[in-house]
């Protein structure tokens, strides 16, 4: 009898426990530090414009977070349950929703606790649930090693933006960008947020096809079969800008209150909130293709051209010491 592990495609299998389990403490730790950030940013303000204004700026980074955590914790949830029971699709599906929901309201806890009658932490705290429960949703998807490697990845991209945006490597990059007037400071920094972008692009599709390459070696040398397929790598390492890009839907929409009581602040603060707006979900894409796109090469790179059968079967005449006949006499 065949064994039925040994029939299933390789990005269909469970990843290791420990792999999860440490994916997992690093997601949820940047999480934790995300949230403790957000709160500390928002409960140092003096005055109530700047507690608004502040948590509008807080919220993307920390719904972005929460999902990714809900993502890895519902895997991990998977993981151990598949240690002693077969999953099936719904099963499977509710029990990643259910634990993207509960790490989702653990997240919420921090903000809303801030002033449980101010409906703004309301409004944040529902986002971030929100968005850890999409993030549970979507490891629901029988491919633990994409999810696994898509967190990765994701983690991977947050360490970039957290390295680059420290005042230590900020502050001189914007100045050899001609960081001078207040039109060239703007132009500065779009080009250094797009440049950010571009790294964490790149970082996302190396870091997805070097957890993935491991994964599909791991499969081969355990049945002799092919690993994952290229079309895997493609959506790991696009991963991390899909979940940017959800991130940012979400924060327009479910966190919408947040930012329309910020931009009522002032005009000036209406200009930057919708000039963040933009910045994000032009960041997000760019990660998005650029994550893909790394993914792709560095895949392409690795497959050896195929052998062609014909050349190597089938001499030229020349060469086999066969002559044509002549026909016709020769004419001087």
């Amino acid at each position: 009898m065949t064994d039925p592990e040994r029939q299933s495609a390789p990005e269909t299998r469970e990843v290791s426990r420990l792999t999860v389990i440490l994916l997992a403490v690093a997601a949820l730790a940047w999480t934790a530090a995300m949230l403790q950030s957000a709160r500390a940013s928002i409960t140092g303000r003096a005055d109530v414009a700047m507690e608004v204004t502040s948590t509008a700026y807080a919220m993307p980074g920390a719904v972005s977070a929460a999902m990714v955590a809900g993502a890895v914790v519902a895997l991990l949830a998977l993981t151990l349950l598949s240690g002693w029971r077969v999953v099936g699709a719904t099963v499977r599906f509710a029990v990643a929703t259910a634990s993207g929901l509960l790490v989702g309201v653990l997240c919420a806890v921090p903000i809303v606790t801030i002033n449980t009658e101010g409906t703004i932490y309301a409004a944040v705290g529902g986002t971030v649930a929100a968005a850890a429960t999409i993030g549970g949703a979507l490891a629901g998807f029988r491919i633990p090693p994409v999810v696994a490697a898509a967190g990765w990845a994701t983690l991977g991209t947050f360490l970039v933006g957290f390295v680059l945006n420290n005042k230590h490597v900020q502050s001189p990059v914007l100045d050899l960008l001609g960081n001078g007037s207040t039109e060239a400071a703007a132009n500065a920094n779009q080009m250094f947020s797009y440049g950010q972008s571009a790294l964490s692009g790149l970082a996302a599709g190396l870091i997805a096809f070097a957890v993935l390459r491991q994964a599909g070696r791991r499969a081969a040398d355990g049945d002799g079969g092919p690993g994952l397929r290229w079309p895997f790598y493609l959506i790991a390492g696009a991963g991390p800008g899909i979940m940017l890009v959800i991130s940012e839907i979400l924060t327009r929409t479910a966190g919408a209150q947040v930012l329309e009581l910020a931009g009522k602040v002032s005009e000036l603060e209406t200009s930057v909130q919708q000039i963040l707006s933009t910045n994000r979900l032009n960041s997000a894409l760019i990660v998005l293709f650029i994550g893909a796109f790394a993914a792709m090469v560095a895949v392409g790179r690795t497959l050896s051209p195929a052998a062609d059968d014909e050349d190597e079967d089938e001499a030229p005449a020349s060469l086999s010491g066969a002559e044509e006949p002549v026909t016709g006499e020769r004419t001087s």
